[in-house]
């Protein structure tokens, strides 16, 4: 049931970029931002905003969305 990463269109303050990532984190991704009330290229902007130089913005929205469901201890 694996599959390989899509590209996903995000607008970052203003200016267009993708990210590739499978269904389930985007989908989990936007499932996150609605709860929120937030709109997913704000929720996106943010999470660009603190990532470090070292991450991708793939990455880091994968491990944004896998620390939201993640068990809080």
């Amino acid at each position: 049931m694996m599959q390989r990463p899509q590209k996903r269109s995000l607008t970052l303050k203003g200016h267009r970029t993708s990210v590739s990532l499978e269904d389930a984190f985007w989908d989990a991704f936007r499932d996150i931002a609605s709860e929120k009330g937030r709109a997913i290229n704000d929720l996106a902007a943010e999470i660009d905003a603190i990532r470090g130089s070292d991450c991708g913005l793939a990455s880091a929205i994968r491990l944004f969305v896998l620390e939201q469901y993640r068990p809080q201890t």
